[in-house]
């Protein structure tokens, strides 16, 4: 699943990688050097440049000569003017991006807008609004700010190396001259912030300070593409390309296996809100969902939606977000209704942002995985379905949300998450509690996740369960990704047999399923060539197909699949 003016993407690349290391060499350069830690900077906003250690604008002017009224460039212990261009002392920062100007009269704030090239890179937040230069939106449409996305590696010097020209690593082991996805829960980042909901909630979740589209995470993440400059509404392809061979029938195809697309950002006159439409169109064009969602306070919101998705986080993912491109349709098939429209509340549980909760209440026959125009009723059967529950998010460890991607581009912080969630369903036939536990844990290029589903049927007196276990590991970043599941659907016999077997009671066979898959990336994380083989066992019950003896159904493929989005 998955806001902001138009500026041109080529454009912006190069300032935003300049403007990145510049904010990581300034905290590191913080934490070394005592003359830094005397006084907080101008305004008490971090410094930001659009080329820190730049030469001056005169190009004559490195070689002007020293007099008793001058200073050449590293001579003097403390930056000796304010408003040159020169870096005076040598420390790679200059004029007010240096704390030894905090005090200068060139680099206090007057409190008017940011609404010119020269305020939107002279490292001060002129407007006092917390936001400086180019973090400041009032800055958006300035060149200074047209930043960068184009992977061109950045000119070494003083500031990205870290120790001095042409080294790439500092004493720290950062590497100053990475890319902005490694710069993601270093220094002062904490990475909770990645994924369109968070992005824009109006609640600083990670409590790093930075909220929403100001946080790191959210600027960077190419799957939030709510914070990428943009029109007011932003508009989303997914596609997949897949080419497939069936051991059993010996058959081979190519086609367009999916394509979504999106059109989402704020709604109109409601800050922090949020929007998303979702279109499919493999076999005819059709909405398969919608959500509007708005902000309450302190974090919490409510929002509507077409019902999609209950407690299993696969139901919530996009088609890119999936470590094994799809989700088991055991773990969802016997547990998870489409239901016409749902109501949902969320929010924090405490100030950290830790714990983390929400409620739902859904109804409608749908079938269609959102149900916008779908109306489904098998068997010609009307009873009403709905279903109603509740979700506890733990963060034991960082940060992670459901609608984070499991998929590792870089190496990841730590994060160790825990969610438990019940609810009550009714469908056309049946009607149950369930349960649902997951988790997530991810160390550097390692990520394992969890799921199990349970349920007692009530109508016809039946115990089931489904369980799945997921593995990525990142052997070469931003190159190979290796990803395999495990799972199964187990099921008791029914107690008192129903007279008929509907649609819903039917599909729900006994299985096992294992898939391993390996993900290139060809163009960072947009564009992925992934080879996936799964095997699946499918053992129909005497109970549901009617017959004495069980039977067991091998599926086996092998699957090459393009995937990319924009």
């Amino acid at each position: 699943m998955q806001m902001m003016p138009m500026m041109p993407m080529m454009p912006m690349r190069r300032s935003l990688k300049s403007l990145l290391s510049a904010v990581v060499a300034s905290a590191w350069l913080g934490l070394s050097a005592p003359a830094w830690a005397a006084a907080p900077a101008a305004g008490g906003a971090q410094p930001f440049a659009d080329d820190v250690g730049a030469p001056p604008s005169d190009p004559d002017q490195n070689d002007a000569p020293v007099t008793a009224n001058s200073t050449a460039p590293g001579d003097a212990k403390t930056e000796t003017l304010c408003d040159d261009g020169v870096d005076n002392d040598g420390d790679t920062v200059y004029d007010c991006g240096d704390n030894d100007c905090a005090k200068a009269a060139a680099c206090q704030t007057d409190g008017r807008p940011e609404f010119t090239e020269e305020r939107c890179h002279d490292w001060l937040d002129n407007d006092r609004d917390g936001a400086t230069d180019c973090d400041d939106s009032d800055c958006a449409d300035m060149n200074a700010c047209k930043g960068s996305w184009d992977r061109k590696a950045a000119p070494t010097s003083g500031v990205a190396a870290g120790r001095g020209p042409g080294s790439a690593t500092a004493a720290d082991g950062i590497d100053r001259s990475a890319d902005p996805e490694d710069l993601l829960g270093k220094g002062q980042d904490v990475d909770g912030e990645r994924s369109e909901h968070m992005c824009s909630d109006g609640y600083d979740n990670d409590h790093d300070g930075k909220t929403d589209c100001e946080d790191l995470g959210c600027r960077l993440d190419t799957s939030v593409v709510n914070c990428q400059p943009a029109t007011n509404f932003r508009f989303s392809v997914v596609a997949r390309t897949q080419g497939t061979y069936n051991v059993q029938e010996n058959k081979a195809n190519v086609e367009f296996s999916a394509i979504q697309l999106r059109v989402l950002g704020q709604i109109p006159y409601i800050q922090n809100s949020f929007f998303l439409l979702s279109f499919r169109a493999e076999k005819t064009p059709r909405m398969v969902f919608a959500i509007f969602q708005v902000p309450i306070k302190g974090g919490h919101y409510f929002n509507i939606n077409s019902g999609s998705g209950s407690l299993s986080l696969e139901l919530v993912r996009s088609i890119h977000k999936r470590l094994l491109v799809d989700p088991a349709f055991y773990m969802l098939n016997g547990f998870e209704q489409g239901n016409g429209a749902a109501l949902e509340f969320g929010g924090p549980l405490d100030k950290r942002g830790k714990f983390l909760y929400r409620t739902f209440l859904a109804g409608g026959s749908g079938r269609f995985a959102g149900n916008i125009g779908g109306t489904f009723f098998p068997d010609g059967n009307n009873n009403f379905t709905y279903t109603a529950g509740a979700q506890l998010w733990m963060n034991l460890v960082g940060y992670y949300n459901r609608y984070d991607s499991p998929i590792l581009y870089t190496p990841a912080p730590t994060t160790l998450s825990l969610a438990v969630g019940g609810k009550y369903d009714q469908r056309s036939q049946e009607r149950y509690p369930a349960a649902n536990i997951q988790t997530t844990f991810r160390y550097r290029r390692l990520i394992l996740l969890g799921e199990v589903y349970g349920k007692r049927e009530l109508n016809f007196g039946s115990w089931q369960v489904a369980y799945n276990v997921q593995m990525g590991i990142l052997p070469i970043k931003k190159r190979l990704l290796l990803s395999a599941d495990f799972g199964q659907y187990l099921a008791t016999p029914f107690e008192r047999p129903p007279a008929t077997l509907g649609y819903d009671l039917r599909r729900q066979n006994q299985e096992m399923q294992y898939r391993v898959a390996a993900h290139v990336f060809l163009w960072r994380e947009l564009f992925m060539l992934t080879l996936i083989w799964g095997d699946r066992r499918i053992r129909s019950s005497a109970l549901i197909e009617g017959t004495e003896a069980a039977t067991v159904t091998k599926n086996q493929d092998l699957r090459l699949v393009f995937q990319y989005r924009f």
